[in-house]
């Protein structure tokens, strides 16, 4: 019982990595970070990428701890946030597959000191799509042991894009730009596959609801 139910946790944890990594795309965000820092040192590189990736990581965990609270504040269903949501993620999809540049920023070597919260932490990292995935894979986690390792997925995201940030320069050189590109495309299609799912959901859960509401009414 206990194997059967740790693989089943392994599957949910990547799953949800996968939901994360595509919308996070550390790949992407490698390239804009050398083009922000071309001078900078390895020591200033990873400095700048260990204040980014700790930033990002304490709001996507903060807004995903705090999904349960926003919802019943604003009057907010799951069905409407996961159909949001979707819609948003899609957006981005669409972007990604498309050909304007992913570069999402711009900047000199004398502004390195101040990208690590704008725009690498917010919003390369932690940006809309990334808060509204994590809230979202939150509130629908089965248990507390799937709301553990949705928080444990964040972790190994924003640690493996510490990674790729530090090594941009060696992605750079082994990846190049058509490898940038097709990886690009390759994760706005499955972030694409993903958005349309949870709108999907959303709408099916919706009717649901409200077929079971019409049979059950007096």
């Amino acid at each position: 019982m206990i194997p059967l139910v740790a693989y089943g946790l392994l599957q949910y944890l990547l799953l949800t990595m996968a939901g994360i990594l595509v919308i996070v795309n550390p790949l992407t965000t490698a390239f804009a970070f050398l083009a922000l820092v071309p001078e900078a040192s390895e020591k200033e590189r990873r400095a700048i990428a260990r204040k980014a990736t700790i930033v990002a990581t304490g709001i996507l965990i903060t807004f995903a701890l705090m999904g349960g609270v926003i919802f019943h504040v604003f009057g907010i269903t799951l069905h409407a946030f996961r159909i949001a949501g979707g819609i948003i993620l899609f957006g981005i999809a669409m972007g990604m597959l498309g050909r304007r540049s992913e570069h999402r920023g711009i900047g000199s070597a004398s502004e390195r000191h101040d990208i690590s919260i704008i725009p690498l932490a917010i919003p390369f990292i932690s940006g809309p799509g990334s808060i509204a995935t994590v809230m979202m894979l939150v509130t629908e986690a089965p248990s507390v042991y799937h709301t553990v390792v949705v928080y444990i997925a964040i972790l190994i995201t924003t640690l493996l894009t510490y990674f790729a940030l530090v090594h941009s320069n060696y992605l750079v050189k082994y990846i190049g730009e058509t490898g940038r590109k097709v990886i690009t495309r390759l994760f706005g299609l499955i972030l694409a596959v993903l958005a349309v799912q949870f709108v999907i959901n959303g709408i099916t859960d919706l009717v649901h609801e409200q077929f079971q509401g019409v049979l059950t009414a007096p």
